[in-house]
């Protein structure tokens, strides 16, 4: 007697996709290599040539080119990717995490000591990269560029030389942009989810083991924020796959236990406040007013010490051959902006951001309620470096007539987003009836204001 055995159903095409992923693993480490190369030659090759004359463009000069391709392109879009694919970079793309898992195949594979998975390290690593950057002007510069990114590729070949085994614990634990990349990929409409009752289900049989790099505990993996969405897990015991969700979806389902008070002040502090605190000094009428104050003040009492500018290039911008050199006042007076920007836009989001939570009388409601402020610090990021994509292009001639209305629509986007998003958690906390409910909302409102306005002071106000 024969039996057939029923039709297995076809998988979604999502699905379908990361179980293709998984298959064609060799075709993602070819473009990881590429990547790597092409990353390793665009930050290395423009540090030892001489800085571009004024005649130069994008298309016959070098180091023009990179910095288009970094700073222009690179980086914006990665932001953006995060938001749409979850870190689809991270996995398939990034040259760090890719060097950093493949020396550690060689490396003592030491195990991870405490002291590194201390939650604190993201919101400190990105802090530092980013002010450190504007010391040294990281995007105007490509010595600053192999400093800031090539002292960060160095950085994590070492850690993966010494800690983990075919893992990617630099990226997992120390990489300035880990932190910032977790909370974008929250508001993904994609991600790699595991079925607990389809794992357990499967049964004990044995499996060859799925080398997770980053270190996601793939059996609870419920969140995009730690997977790096390479698909090496994709089917694994039938219970893994690529599936579709609402954007914002994970965000909106946060609880209080989710909610991690680190993530929130790299969210608050630094996505936001230090961020906007790094695009907005150059332009700032304040900063520039500040300058002058100082400087007139030090001159008239005889005190030239900061006034000078023999710090180190590597310390603060100095290239006399550009007529570009910071000078000491300079350097204290952008740690204060972007130092005083930070506290004070953070502050008013922490303060009105308390009182809904206050008003919805739970003790970590303000916590998961930050949360809901995702898509304006992606925004705001994505907006801050297309500010130099425009610079960039504005230098060769192109100009974007609709560039006021273009950055409306997208500050309007992702503001509704995050009212949207404070709603849903406003209304998912029922104590204390729908008076305080809508208080607390126009309380979330006003700490999404402080995220709002400093980027309309200085796209229309300035």
């Amino acid at each position: 007697m024969t039996t057939c055995a029923l039709p297995t159903p076809a998988l979604p095409r999502l699905a379908r996709l990361g179980d293709a992923m998984r298959r064609h693993r060799g075709w993602i480490v070819g473009a990881q290599w590429v990547v790597l190369l092409a990353y390793l030659f665009l930050v290395i090759t423009p540090a030892v040539l001489p800085l571009p004359p004024s005649s130069a463009h994008l298309w016959d000069n070098l180091t023009l080119f990179a910095q288009f391709i970094f700073w222009g392109i690179w980086w914006p879009f990665v932001l953006v990717s995060m938001m749409l694919l979850g870190r689809v970079w991270c996995g398939v793309l990034c040259p760090e995490g890719f060097v950093s898992e493949q020396v550690s195949r060689i490396g003592l594979g030491r195990p991870v000591p405490r002291w590194l998975k201390w939650g604190g390290w993201p919101f400190v690593a990105f802090l530092g990269t980013t002010i450190y950057g504007q010391l040294v002007s990281v995007y105007q510069y490509p010595k600053a560029v192999l400093l800031v990114l090539g002292g960060s590729t160095v950085a994590a070949i070492a850690v993966g030389l010494v800690y983990g085994r075919n893992k990617r614990v630099w990226c997992r634990h120390l990489c300035p942009v880990n932190g910032v990349f977790g909370l974008l990929s929250r508001l993904a409409p994609i991600h790699f989810r595991t079925d607990r009752s389809a794992w357990d289900a499967h049964g004990g049989q044995r499996l060859i083991p799925i080398n997770c790099a980053p270190l996601v505990d793939i059996r609870r993996m419920e969140s995009a924020a730690e997977c790096h969405m390479c698909g090496r897990c994709s089917g694994h015991r039938d219970a893994v796959s690529l599936v579709a969700r609402m954007p914002g979806a994970e965000v909106a389902a946060l609880d209080d236990r989710d909610a991690d008070r680190w993530e929130v002040r790299l969210l608050v502090f630094g996505v936001i406040g230090t961020a906007i605190g790094a695009f907005q000094w150059s332009s700032s009428p304040w900063f520039v007013q500040a300058k002058l104050t100082l400087a007139t003040w030090l001159i008239e009492h005889d005190a030239f010490a900061l006034l000078g500018s023999d710090a180190p290039w590597w310390l603060l911008t100095h290239y006399p051959e550009a007529n570009d050199v910071f000078t000491w006042l300079d350097g204290l007076l952008i740690l204060a902006y972007i130092g005083a920007a930070a506290l004070l836009i953070g502050g008013w989001i922490t303060l009105w951001l308390r009182i809904a939570g206050r008003l919805l009388k739970q003790a970590g409601a303000h916590l998961r309620l930050a949360y809901a402020l995702v898509p304006l610090g992606g925004a705001g990021v994505f907006l801050g470096l297309s500010a130099l994509t425009v610079t960039l292009l504005a230098a060769e001639g192109y100009t974007l007539t609709s560039l006021p209305l273009i950055r409306g629509v997208l500050l309007a986007m992702a503001t509704l987003a995050s009212l949207v998003l404070g709603f849903i958690h406003v209304r998912r906390t029922p104590d204390g009836g729908p008076l305080r409910q809508c208080a607390a909302w126009l309380a979330f409102a006003s700490a999404a204001a402080g995220a709002v306005m400093p980027w309309v002071t200085m796209f229309y106000l300035w």
